[in-house]
Formats: C-alpha cells, structure tokens, sequence
C-alpha cells in the first residue's frame, strides 16, 4: 500500500498565500488618500462596466483589486449587512470598523479552508468622518489581517513602490487637486522606475466628501471634471516649473552682472 502524500499545515498555508499574491499582482493598482474634506480614491481601470471603487453605505465606500467576481461577491454581502444593521439599529451604527471585521471573517475562513481556493482580492474599505482625524481606512489582504492605514495606502501589482512613493510626498491638508495629482504620479511609475501617462479615460476616481450636506457622501468624479482636476493640476506644475526656470534665469543674470562689474 503506498504511503499518503504528507504536506505540513506551514507549506500548505505559505502555498495558497503565494497562489493569491501572484493573482492579486495581476491586478492594477488602487491608491486611497486622505485629503482636507474627506478621502479620494483612484484606479487604474479602463472599464466603465467593472467598478473597482463603490460605495457601500453613507460615508463608507469600499476598493478593491485582484478577480473581479470575487470582490463583487464581498462588496454584495458588504452592501446587504450595513442596510440589514442601519435599518435594524441605526443608520449610525453603521462603520467601517464593524464593515472591516466582517470582512476579515469571510476571507479568514475561506483561506484556511482547505475545500476551497483563497480569494485573490485585496480590499480597502474607508469612512470619512467630520474631521481629519475621525477618517479610518483599513486594508484587508487575503488571509483576513486587518491593518489600519493612515493617510495613504496603495493595494495591486506594485503596491510596495507606490506605498513608499506616497509616504514620502502625502501630508495633511492637501486639497482634492493635489492629492488626485499625487495618485495619479504613483500610479503612472512602472516596476523599472519610468513613468506612463495616465489619461481621464483610464481612471476611475471617487470621493468620500465630508462638506457634502446630504448624508451619502461618496462621489464619482468623471468625464468633464475628472479632465478638468487633472489639467489643472498639470498647469500648475508647468506654471510652477516656468516660474523656477525664470527666477533661475534671472539669478544667473544677476550673477554674471556682479562679476562683471
């Protein structure tokens, strides 16, 4: 009789945790921000049919990447328990935190189950509150871990460059513009250190606005005035760049004229 093939728990749960980082780097990234009035969210994602970013309850919003019918499935069962609990308690009882824990349960039951696959997601799920820092944002890679991000946070292919270049230029109290500028940059660096362009029609951007007066505070921002943040931003780089290269230039004259003399 031949002996079962043995494999320790260790192997087996690095295993399927390798078989959903290689599914979740397929992805394109997601980068979320906190800024002034509330948190902005930008992907990378030419589809107008698929959403990576979607709102779940009043000031709750949910990202997410890697296969897109298993996040939807989450984003579903996400939607389904903050109307059950608002309508059953409070509409206040209602958070991210609460929304985060459930979350983890599904993807840490599904990972160390071993009669089915790991999902290959990784998700971000934010609240705005009525101040900077009443904001919570929590990423929930695919074993269920939570992890409590502040300020910016990038899931997807190379999460690890855009997290470090976010790191080093986000600050508190950037406005809509800067931070969309901001994304934007992170996004467009490749693995080898060069840069894309990344166009209007390739991103998917939304906002968690806290000056909004209506209680839903999630927002898309597209076509006219996604095209419109980003030129403007742009301009003001060439303005600033144009300025630079002018007090350059008249320094360099000034120089020249006191040694001169």
């Amino acid at each position: 009789m031949s002996t079962p093939f043995y494999v320790s728990p260790q192997q087996a749960m690095a295993d399927r945790a390798e078989y959903a980082r290689k599914g979740i780097a397929r992805g394109r990234s997601v980068v979320v921000l906190q800024y002034a009035d509330g948190v902005v969210f930008v992907a990378e994602n030419p589809s107008r049919a698929l959403h990576k970013v979607s709102e779940i309850y009043d000031r709750i919003a949910f990202a997410a990447v890697g296969k897109y019918n298993e996040f939807e499935n989450l984003r579903i069962g996400g939607v389904r328990y903050a109307d059950l609990r608002g309508y059953t308690y409070d509409r206040a009882d209602v958070t991210a935190r609460g929304l985060a824990n459930v979350y983890a349960q599904t993807l840490g039951t599904i990972f160390s189950s071993a009669a089915e696959k790991p999902y290959e997601v990784e998700l971000i799920v934010a609240e705005v509150g009525n101040a900077p820092e009443d904001d919570q944002i929590y990423r929930l890679p695919h074993d269920g871990s939570i992890v409590d991000e502040h300020g910016s946070v990038a899931v997807g292919g190379n999460a690890d460059q855009i997290s470090s270049y976010l790191d080093q230029r986000h600050r508190d109290g950037m406005t809509l513009g800067e931070a969309l500028k901001l994304a934007v940059e992170s996004l467009s660096r490749d693995n080898n250190g060069g840069e894309r362009t990344l166009t209007a029609e390739q991103l998917e951007v939304a906002t968690l606005d806290r000056t909004r007066p209506q209680q839903r505070k999630f927002k898309r921002i597209l076509g006219r005035q996604l095209s419109r943040l980003l030129e403007e931003n742009g301009a003001a780089v060439s303005a600033e760049s144009s300025e630079g290269a002018a007090d350059e230039a008249s320094d360099s004259e000034d120089t020249s004229g006191s040694e001169s003399s």
